[in-house]
């Protein structure tokens, strides 16, 4: 409908769906059946959370935040050259916000 691209793939032999949506990357993954869990404790049934990708994570923020947005985890580094904040979408939803180094 919106013209994405799809790639479906396996990482970690774990089945995903990720959309180009106009070069903006959308992951699909499902969870198992038997999965117990129920919101808001990851993973459940339904979006988990999207990532966007930005180049300057911490102007990122700082854009999102002067326009209201409420961030539920401030930038984080989780490992070399990845950095990560998440804030609070539509419904509850997870945005993931993510900046990774170009090394």
């Amino acid at each position: 409908m919106f013209g994405a691209t799809i790639n479906r793939s396996a990482p970690q032999g774990k089945p995903r769906v990720d959309l180009d949506l106009c070069g903006a990357t959308v992951f699909i993954a499902s969870i198992p059946a038997d999965n117990t869990d129920t919101p808001p404790q990851s993973p459940y049934p339904g979006l988990d959370h999207i990532g966007l990708c930005v180049p300057d994570l911490d102007d990122a923020v700082a854009e999102l935040k002067a326009k209201g947005a409420d961030f539920t985890m401030e930038p984080n580094t989780i490992r070399p050259g990845v950095r990560i904040a998440f804030m609070k979408g539509p419904q509850d939803v997870s945005i993931e916000i993510l900046q990774r180094d170009e090394s």
